[in-house]
């Protein structure tokens, strides 16, 4: 499919992270995306982080590339949050009383879980599930039952398998929360209403932009809503099949570098 020139259209870019900007298990990133990041600079277009991870919670490789080329624009946790310049433009976060029902549920049926807020992480426990969820996301979490008593909390990270999803299903204990299973061993719980296109939303209201102006790239389920609203929705050549269905275009593997190729494609950078 020909890309028309979409230079003077798109104001902002948004990079889903694991496996959209980054290999998880691989820990690869290609070479091409901190010069992708500095041409979409250079060029006056703005680019941004859309993820269903924390900003505690960034890849190392990642973390080295920011401290080269800073990205000023994060929507975090599934569009749980939208930090701009460190200005935190909206934030939904899941209530103490809510937590507790599902915590005291998790704890008797010996399901583990993890807290989510924008700085830290903390889980309930240590076991081999929890790790083979959280450990190639991050390893400096720490060991907290009641660390939602204190802090905000935007996601709920419970440690279980699919076979324990017609159990929690009927628990009735998801009023309000939406659910989206992100590794074999977990899903992400957090507000209903959320997604990562509400918080791409806040944040072009609050820059004067209209959704137009938006390009994004993808690769998973939790990536849906955000492809669908944006005025460019791009998936990587190696996203869901689902994510392929409703993305305006589909670019190459993110090993092939899709990213860029896609941006000179479009006429956002220069080759």
């Amino acid at each position: 499919m020909m890309v028309p020139n979409l230079r003077d259209k798109i104001k902002i870019v948004f990079f889903d992270i694991d496996e959209t900007l980054i290999v998880k298990h691989k820990d690869y990133l290609p070479d091409s995306v901190l010069p992708a990041i500095r041409k979409l600079k250079a060029n006056g277009i703005i680019p941004a982080i859309a993820t269903g991870r924390s900003r505690c919670s960034l890849p190392l490789k990642l973390r080295a590339l920011l401290a080269q080329e800073p990205i000023d624009l994060f929507v975090t946790m599934n569009g749980q949050l939208a930090v701009y310049k460190d200005h935190f433009i909206e934030k939904h976060t899941i209530p103490t009383a809510k937590i507790q029902i599902l915590v005291d549920f998790f704890d008797a049926h010996g399901i583990e879980y993890a807290f989510v807020s924008d700085k830290k992480i903390a889980v309930s426990g240590i076991t081999p599930q929890q790790k083979s969820a959280l450990d190639p996301i991050l390893r400096d979490y720490i060991v907290d039952k009641d660390y939602f008593k204190s802090n905000e909390v935007f996601q709920l990270l419970p440690f279980y398998d699919e076979t324990q999803d017609q159990l929690i299903a009927d628990a009735q204990i998801l009023d309000g929360l939406r659910v989206v299973r992100w590794d074999k061993d977990s899903v992400d719980l957090f507000d209903a209403e959320g997604s990562k296109a509400r918080g791409i939303r806040a944040v072009v209201d609050y820059l004067g932009l209209s959704m137009d102006n938006v390009m994004a790239f993808g690769d998973g389920l939790n990536d849906l809503e955000m492809l669908n609203t944006v005025g460019v929705g791009v998936a990587m050549g190696n996203a869901h099949p689902k994510l392929k269905d409703v993305a305006d275009y589909v670019t190459d593997h993110i090993e092939q570098d899709g990213i860029y190729n896609f941006l000179v494609k479009s006429g956002l950078i220069e080759a």
